[in-house]
C-alpha cells in the first residue's frame, strides 16, 4: 500500500492502529491511507469498529498502539481541542445544532473567530464573518433559510447545518457517522452533491450502511470486519469481492 510513498505523503495516514477494552480488540492493527481531496468511505457490519476509528481519529478514544497521522502530525499524542485546531472536523450521528437559534446564528457562533473566551466577546459580524456564512449557506441549501431557527428546519436540513457548522471552521478533513440516516431520498441525493462539492478543499471520511449513497460519493471504500480490513478499493471492487458478499449477506 505503502511501496513508494511515505505516511506524509498522505493527508490521513493510519499505522497499526489497535484499541482494546477490557481485552477485546475494537480495532485490531489497522492500516489505512486518506489522500487529498478524496472521499473515503468506512463500511462494514455493526460492531465493526467503525465509529470507535473516527473515535481514535479525533481523540474522544486514546489509541493502545499504532500511530495516527495528520499532515505528519501525530495526533494519538494529542487532546480533542488540539485535534480540532490542525483541521480535523467531526460530526456525530445525531444532529447537534441550537435550535433556538437561527441558521445564521448557528453558523455565526462556529465560526473559528469566537472559539476562545476572549474572542467571542470581541466577535464582530463584519463584512468577512458574514460574506462566509452566506457562502456556506448555499453550500449546504440553506441560504434562503437563514433567519429560519434551526427548531424549523427538517431532519436533513438539520444534518446539512451540522456540516456547514464544521465547514465554516474549515477542516482539512471532515469526518461523517451515518450522515444520511434518516433522510429523505431527495435530500440524500443533495446530501451526496454538497459532499462532492465541499472535497476541492478537503478530504471527507465517511461511515455510512446506506449503499446507494456509498456508490454516489465513494472514491474509495474500507470495509471493516471485527476492527480489520476485510477489503479495500473502489465499489466496484468491494461490491464483487467474495469475502465481502459473505461478512454482509451470509452464504
Amino acid at each position: 500500500m505503502l511501496i513508494g510513498h511515505q505516511p506524509k505523503d498522505f493527508l490521513l495516514a493510519v499505522s497499526g492502529l489497535t484499541v482494546s477494552f477490557d481485552g477485546f480488540k475494537a480495532v485490531n492493527d489497522l492500516s489505512f491511507y486518506v489522500e487529498e481531496n478524496e472521499i473515503r468511505v468506512i463500511i462494514g457490519p455493526n460492531g465493526a469498529g467503525k465509529t470507535t476509528v473516527l473515535d481514535l481519529i479525533c481523540g474522544k478514544t486514546k489509541a493502545t498502539a499504532g500511530s495516527i497521522q495528520f499532515r505528519g502530525q501525530e495526533l494519538t499524542k494529542m487532546r480533542e481541542n488540539e485535534i480540532v485546531q490542525a483541521g480535523v472536523g467531526r460530526k456525530f450521528q445525531t444532529p447537534s445544532v441550537f435550535e433556538d437559534l437561527t441558521v445564521l446564528e448557528n453558523l455565526e457562533i462556529s465560526f473559528p473567530r469566537g472559539r476562545s473566551v476572549f474572542g467571542s466577546l470581541t466577535f464582530d459580524r463584519d463584512a468577512t464573518v458574514r460574506a462566509r456564512i452566506e457562502e456556506v449557506a448555499e453550500i449546504i441549501f440553506l441560504k434562503d433559510r437563514l433567519n429560519t431557527y434551526a427548531a424549523l428546519l427538517s431532519h436533513g436540513q438539520k444534518q446539512w447545518l451540522e456540516i456547514g457548522m464544521l465547514l465554516i471552521q474549515n477542516p482539512d478533513l471532515l469526518m461523517l457517522d451515518e450522515p444520511v440516516a434518516g433522510m429523505s431520498v431527495s435530500e440524500r441525493a443533495k446530501t451526496a452533491e454538497l459532499l462532492n462539492r465541499i472535497i476541492k478543499d478537503r478530504s471527507v471520511l465517511v461511515i455510512e450502511h446506506d449503499m446507494k449513497f456509498v456508490e454516489d460519493i465513494a472514491h474509495k471504500v474500507t470495509v471493516l470486519h471485527q476492527g480489520q480490513i476485510l477489503s479495500e478499493g473502489t465499489m466496484d471492487k468491494v461490491k464483487n469481492d467474495p469475502k465481502v458478499i459473505e461478512v454482509y449477506l451470509g452464504h
